[in-house]
């Protein structure tokens, strides 16, 4: 693997300009549209080569580059198909079996510790989120301990770490030269989005609250375990007044995270999608309408054979491959809490514009002002090849 350049990657005019975002978007995925981008049952059309080349330059940050090519369905040497046979037969079902162990402890744990205790309710959603006491304590430790030893399960036995020093220029440029407590504690964490896991690292690293799709509160297991967290959820079809009211509901999460030091951070994805880790892409709004202080963090995973990015591969190639890859890396990067200057809080497209530009200087990322529905074109110019073939 070779080492990361700590000088920038130089940025384009064009790459540089982010398109309007959307004030109301819930920082983790669309809100307007729920359709899957991979499998869907349109049927595929023939798409030469030449066109998906092309495409290729236009949407860069969800090509693969790894060696298992677009989707993962890439010709692959017979020595790597040896290695995906052996390792099908012999790790994958031990790591199987160990992650449905663990997942389903900590479900255990999570029922356990909400019996005989009610909800809170938020605008028609239900969590435990505030829960207090003993109970708060064992769901939040073994959530932390459990996603590390997940993480550990899927191979990545070696989390690198780096926090980087305030910058004094931008401390003294900020509104927040008092230091009053109120104004200490970020309200959100900001992180570029590449992956599922990057749940599980923040998981284990603060144990946030996500936005999340209506129907994971629904699923066995995991729609407790995301209750537990203090989920909000959000229909992501719904034009209703509904998503409106999840974007007050973040929006609230948020300036009582910073107010209080006892309740849960929310965990935005301000992108709404998934990169293959070398680009950012514009930022929503919605993650900073809150006026409230973020922490950007900044995930990398360094890779040799199969890239963990989610960017254009189906959920069950992704899960097999990772699966038979023996060791994974992941690499996070912390950055100072930013504090929004008077000027940033009165426009908040400039606040995660500013923020979105830090994250990419000090993460050696290229700014691109491509978003969902460059990411829908480009698979389904994938699925019309392949299907094709």
């Amino acid at each position: 693997m070779e080492p990361e350049s700590d000088d920038p990657i130089p940025i384009s005019d064009s790459q540089q300009r982010p398109p309007p975002s959307d004030p109301i978007d819930d920082g983790s995925s669309s809100a307007k549209h729920d359709q899957p981008l991979l499998g869907t049952p349109t049927p595929p059309l023939p798409v030469a080569a030449a066109v998906i080349k092309e495409l290729e330059k236009k949407s860069a940050a969800y090509v693969r580059h790894d060696l298992y090519g677009p989707m993962g369905r890439g010709p692959l040497p017979w020595i790597e198909k040896l290695f995906l046979a052996i390792a099908f037969l012999t790790i994958v079902p031990v790591r199987v079996i160990l992650a449905l162990t663990l997942l389903v402890l900590y479900y255990l744990i999570c029922r356990v510790c909400t019996l005989f205790s009610a909800p809170n309710r938020e605008d028609g959603q239900e969590h435990y989120g505030y829960m207090g006491g003993w109970r708060r304590g064992v769901i939040v430790r073994s959530g932390r301990f459990l996603s590390r030893a997940m993480l550990f399960v899927l191979g990545f036995y070696w989390i690198k770490e780096t926090k980087h020093s305030p910058d004094p220029g931008r401390q003294l440029n900020s509104e927040c030269n008092d230091l009053s407590e109120e104004s200490g504690r970020p309200g959100a964490i900001i992180s570029n989005h590449i992956s599922y896991l990057d749940i599980l690292y923040h998981m284990s690293s603060s144990f946030p609250s996500f936005v999340a799709k209506r129907s994971v509160g629904k699923l066995p297991l995991v729609g407790l375990i995301s209750k537990c967290l203090g989920c909000v959820y959000v229909q992501r079809e719904s034009k209703s007044p509904d998503f409106r009211g999840v974007s007050g509901v973040v929006n609230e999460r948020v300036r009582e995270a910073h107010r209080n030091k006892l309740a849960p951070m929310m965990m935005l994805f301000p992108e709404g999608t998934t990169t293959n880790g070398d680009f950012l892409l514009p930022f929503k709004t919605g993650a900073f309408l809150a006026t409230a202080p973020v922490l950007p963090l900044i995930l990398r995973y360094p890779y040799r054979r199969f890239s963990p990015a989610w960017d254009s591969i189906s959920g069950v190639r992704h899960v097999i491959f990772l699966l038979c890859q023996f060791v994974n890396y992941l690499e996070v990067r912390q950055l100072p809490v930013y504090h929004p200057s008077q000027q940033e809080k009165d426009n908040p497209k400039l606040y995660a514009d500013n923020v979105r530009r830090l994250m990419a200087r000090e993460g050696n990322l290229i700014l691109s002002d491509i978003g969902l529905a460059e990411k829908r074109i480009y698979h389904a110019a994938l699925n019309g090849l392949f299907c094709q073939q």
